[in-house]
């Protein structure tokens, strides 16, 4: 039995229909259609469902959050930044207070004017122009994938060639040196290994996932003292010329990596895997990828959805859409649910590279947190698809991918490819 908020009234009752749980981590490792299923039957809901993270206990108040999964209570809670606010965490868990002290605030957990100071400061790395300037070189790097590809012919995809493109370019626009590269990956992996996921004690290795943050950060602190002394053309020489302090560098870099790197991987993985899944999608690529190229990057994220969801706290008593929330109340906004909305898109499950007007959250809802790299991760999206289904038309995934169980992001461990005609 779940807790449901009462429409207007701020109060909580029972909703004696609803046996699904978005705070339990079993919930997460069902199938994704079940999970799916399950969103669908809250979409349908006359309001919000509120669910228990922590039972009220020896003068402990009860805590939880109100499920958003409708697409407009997202994008409106997005851009209702003043109402819906960052700074106490978006992530699930929170982090500690002593963690943010200890390696800094990332954006995502600031608000303005911090926010926007910060944002102003590494936005002129994103911009149409330095996209531009870039995508010969990631055109490159595609070539260079690729032709891996074609000499190993198959293997694991996600580490073959979802993760590369996504981590050389965001390296090479933060002037991290090659040396650093081979172990960066592996690092990101244990930083985010246990995010939204709650884990038995048994399992859990105290640390793991700061001492594997703090050797990311130790990598952009080396690269800024010798910026320092010796800036160049990158963003870390950028950021050290704002005046950025070294918390805050180490911040961003580590939001750049999950950011950039580890939710452009997922969604070139899933690309991978939908094709495979939806040949006539395919065919319309590979007979004129130009045509379709913009509409099938957008349906990839959107079907993907690489980030799932991001917490918002209410800063002031308020109502979104019809239900009342108060000061100090705790909303989770599901951009996997809002994606599947069908008030939005007509047949959401169905892939479809044709799809217009998708607009999709898998950017985020709109607002000052509207994701900076939009640009950058569209582009390699592109480029390595273009120069994939150019040159190896028939690569498909072979098997099940291994999915990582997690509410926070759309995870392929690991997903296992071949580029023969008959690969299946």
């Amino acid at each position: 039995m779940k807790v449901l908020t009462g429409a207007g009234t701020g109060r909580r009752g029972t909703c004696p229909y609803i046996d699904i749980d978005l705070a339990e981590p079993r919930f997460w490792r069902q199938p994704v259609t079940r999970r799916e299923e399950a969103f669908a039957r809250l979409r349908h809901l006359p309001e919000p469902v509120y669910f228990v993270e922590r039972p009220a206990a020896r003068g402990r108040p009860m805590t939880g959050f109100h499920a958003l999964v409708r697409h407009q209570d997202v994008v409106d809670a997005s851009r209702r930044s003043d109402d819906f606010i960052s700074g106490p965490g978006v992530t699930t868990p929170k982090p500690a207070r002593w963690v943010r002290f200890v390696f800094g605030d990332s954006m995502v957990n600031l608000d303005d004017p911090e926010h926007a100071r910060l944002r102003g400061i590494v936005q002129k790395a994103f911009t149409p122009r330095v996209i531009a300037k870039i995508t010969d070189d990631m055109r490159t790097v595609a070539t260079e994938i690729v032709d891996e590809v074609v000499a190993r012919k198959d293997g694991d995809f996600v580490d073959l060639v979802a993760a590369q493109l996504p981590l050389r370019v965001i390296c090479a626009m933060m002037g991290i040196p090659a040396k650093y590269r081979s172990t960066l990956l592996a690092r990101l992996n244990r930083t985010t290994e246990h995010a939204g996921v709650r884990v038995p004690r048994w399992r859990r290795l105290p640390g793991r996932s700061l001492f594997a943050l703090a050797r990311l950060q130790r990598v952009v602190a080396r690269v800024a003292r010798q910026r320092r002394r010796h800036p160049e053309d990158d963003l870390v020489s950028a950021l050290v010329a704002a005046k950025l302090n070294s918390r805050e560098l180490g911040a961003f870099f580590s939001l750049l990596l999950v950011a950039g790197v580890e939710t452009t991987r997922n969604a070139i993985a899933h690309g991978l895997r939908l094709l495979t899944e939806n040949p006539a999608q395919r065919a319309l690529l590979v007979e004129d990828f130009d045509t379709y190229e913009r509409g099938f990057v957008e349906e990839l994220v959107r079907h993907s959805t690489p980030i799932i969801q991001f917490r918002r706290t209410v800063a002031r008593e308020t109502v979104l859409n019809g239900y009342r929330l108060g000061a100090g109340d705790e909303v989770v906004l599901f951009y996997n649910s809002a994606n599947r909305d069908e008030t939005v898109f007509a047949d959401p499950n169905r892939f479809d590279v044709t799809r217009s007007p998708n607009p999709h959250v898998g950017f985020g809802g709109g607002g000052p947190h509207f994701c900076l790299g939009t640009a950058l991760a569209r582009q390699e999206i592109s480029v390595l698809f273009r120069e994939l289904l150019t040159r190896l038309p028939d690569i498909r995934s072979v098997g099940e991918p291994e999915l990582v169980p997690s509410n926070f992001d759309n995870r392929i461990a690991r997903l296992s490819f071949a580029t023969g005609a008959h690969s299946e």
